[in-house]
């Protein structure tokens, strides 16, 4: 099936993204307790992605969803306050992502959409967070914009139909331990973000999110051409061994860009175990992105950042990526 509207998704995502790491970043600029903010901004962007993904597989219609997203993110900059911002803004960012995923996911049976789709997010956070800082983006161009892109969404951003509501998986009990799987894999990914302490991370921060937006499209598109496990096998190995001497730039980035190759395999593997609730297969993944950064934004190292930590993560990665993968009963 074709999914037109997927540039518009993207070109949205990276809007959604922008605004909401301008707008929480910015009012830490100005005092309030960082942790409970950010906290509640990731709460409500990842973790609840999963109660409003099985909604959004109840009533379908995910181009609605997307453009309640830009709503709220959009009214989230005119609230008063870093709390109540934060929790307006992280709602709208799972609204939207959830609608976005579910189009994407019921368009296309493949990976190379996701990927496409998912990527421009990395870009608007780096970019929201550099221009962060003082307050200098104007406000009523990133409202606007959010208010335009809603509108476009529902005039534009629809025409794929929504599977009924199943929550059964495919392959019954036994379909459990390939999602755990998957699902340990997207926390360990996330986790991993946060022991990538290398001493070139602060100085190229635009290009590093262009090597995670990059590994993120490319996996979707390498997926589909050589099948996901052996780009799991690809991408997963020379992450590691590029980890190993990510004290220096380039293999560094190629690490990155590589690691992140596996982000629309898991979602496209959590999907086709639930693909009467693709919704929630979407909103379970981010909730596991939520668990990984969670010892980070509370002050806690489980491991020490660095090369070895970072290859190992991806290590422990590829066989339980591979378990998740396995066939089963599971449509291809």
């Amino acid at each position: 099936m074709k999914i037109p509207a997927l540039p518009l998704y993207a070109a949205a995502h990276f809007w959604v993204d922008f605004a909401c790491a301008l707008l929480v970043l910015g009012r830490l600029e100005g005092g309030g307790d960082a942790v409970t903010a950010l906290l509640l901004y990731n709460c409500f962007a990842f973790a609840v992605q999963m109660p409003v993904g099985l909604l959004a597989d109840a009533l379908g219609a995910g181009e609605r969803f997307a453009a309640l997203g830009c709503g709220l993110t959009a009214l989230a900059w005119g609230l008063p306050g870093l709390l109540p911002a934060a929790v307006c803004a992280g709602l709208g960012n799972a609204c939207f992502h959830v609608g976005g995923g579910l189009y994407t996911l019921n368009g296309s049976g493949k990976c190379g959409p996701l990927g496409l789709f998912v990527s421009p997010g990395a870009l608007g956070i780096a970019l929201g967070t550099l221009l962060a800082p003082g307050n200098a983006f104007p406000a009523p161009v990133v409202v606007l914009a959010l208010l335009g892109l809603g509108a476009a969404l529902l005039r534009w951003g629809g025409g794929v139909p929504n599977a009924p509501l199943d929550l059964a998986p495919v392959g019954g009990t036994e379909a459990l331990l390939p999602l755990i799987c998957l699902f340990a894999v997207v926390v360990l990914r996330s986790f991993a973000g946060t022991l990538c302490a290398f001493p070139w991370k602060g100085e190229l921060p635009l290009v590093l999110a262009c090597a995670t937006a990059g590994g993120k499209a490319a996996g979707g598109l390498l997926a589909d051409q050589f099948g996901p496990r052996r780009t799991a096998w690809l991408s997963l190995g020379l992450a590691a061994a590029c980890f190993l001497l990510a004290g220096r730039a380039g293999p560094g980035l190629a690490a990155v860009c590589l690691f992140n190759m596996t982000m629309p395999i898991t979602l496209w593997g959590a999907a086709r175990r639930l693909p009467g609730a693709r919704g929630l297969a979407f909103g379970l993944l981010t909730f596991a992105l939520f668990l990984g950064v969670v010892p980070s934004l509370l002050g806690y190292d489980l491991l020490p950042g660095g090369p070895l930590s970072a290859a190992l993560a991806a290590i422990v990665s590829l066989p339980l990526l591979l378990l998740g993968l396995r066939r089963g009963d599971a449509p291809r």
